[in-house]
């Protein structure tokens, strides 16, 4: 089995009372994309500045190729793209000058000007290349800095919070990109706000006040939130008042609750979609039932990520911090 490239082992970090990441436990393998996901404060960009060596953890064990982050060679370190929420480029430089600095600290020769040259066209802003960086807006900025940790071509890139701000087509032109890193054997640890970009992972870990509430797959999430699939069914006239109580009776249906559509309507919980709506269906029609409709329902992951938070919250061991 291939080895992890990230390993965390209950990281905790703490700052005095403070606790900003509690009892991390994470796996990355290689030439995969994890999406970090949680609120403002969560403790998203706490567990990408222990993953790249910028601070150690509290207790718990963190490693990174292998290795304590704060024991990267600098051929190690060098293999990192880290990006993060704040500028840290020259707003006195302009875009071209700025990739020109950060080639040079990772020691790119000096003919690099096709190199700089592709990275600007890659994110649209070819044309953009003497503009100083403080006149440019803030999604050029936020692309600049995409840019700028990705020129040295890193098998391991930290983004923290990269579509922050973006328009939704630039957002998912991004994404597009980040596939395309995936597909050469990248690896990537993104963080976001956005829970919709969930979708676009091939694991999720789902965060909030410091704690990591779950790890999966996006479809394996969906069905965590809920405790199995959600099924929406509309009969073509008002359904008995112990249709839901009846519906439990069924193998594999765990819950059943009225939905509006003046009494026509059910939403069912079941342990597997395809195995239980057969017989809900022919439970039904035996009673004399008959159904218009009998649908899976695919639930949005801005409510997985709430119906997970809620299922975790308990009461907090000091104020959590970012």
């Amino acid at each position: 089995m291939t080895e992890p490239v990230v390993l965390t082992r209950g990281a905790t970090k703490r700052y005095g009372a403070q606790v900003a990441l509690d009892g991390l436990d994470l796996e990355v393998a290689p030439g995969t994309i994890l999406g970090v996901i949680g609120p403002s404060g969560s403790g998203k960009t706490t567990a990408v500045r222990l993953l790249t060596g910028i601070t150690a953890p509290t207790s718990g064990e963190v490693r990174v190729f292998g290795v304590d982050p704060a024991d990267f060679s600098p051929e190690q370190r060098a293999s990192l793209g880290y990006m993060p929420q704040l500028g840290v480029l020259d707003p006195n430089l302009s875009l071209r000058e700025n990739l020109h600095f950060v080639a040079s600290l990772y020691g790119l020769p000096l003919r690099r000007r096709r190199r700089i040259r592709e990275a600007l066209a890659l994110v649209e802003m070819e044309g953009d290349a003497r503009k100083l960086l403080r006149d440019a807006s803030g999604g050029m900025q936020r692309r600049l800095a995409l840019t700028a940790a990705l020129l040295h071509e890193p098998q391991l890139v930290f983004l923290d919070e990269p579509t922050a701000g973006i328009d939704p087509v630039l957002r998912a032109t991004m994404w597009e990109h980040f596939d395309r890193l995936r597909a050469q054997g990248r690896t990537l640890v993104i963080t976001t706000q956005y829970v919709g970009e969930a979708a676009y992972c091939d694991r999720v870990a789902v965060v909030a006040a410091g704690r990591l509430l779950a790890l999966d797959t996006p479809e394996g999430l969906r069905h965590r939130a809920f405790g199995g699939e959600l099924v929406d069914i509309e009969a073509s006239e008002r359904l008995p008042d112990d249709i839901p109580a009846v519906l439990l009776e069924i193998e594999g249906v765990l819950s059943a609750a009225r939905t509006g559509t003046e009494g026509r309507g059910l939403r069912l919980l079941v342990g597997d979609a395809g195995a239980a709506l057969p017989r809900v269906q022919r439970r039904l029609e035996r009673d004399g039932l008959t159904v218009d409709s009998a649908e899976p329902r695919v639930p949005s992951y801005d409510e997985v990520f709430v119906a997970l938070v809620r299922a975790g919250e308990r009461p907090p061991a000091g104020r959590r911090v970012r």
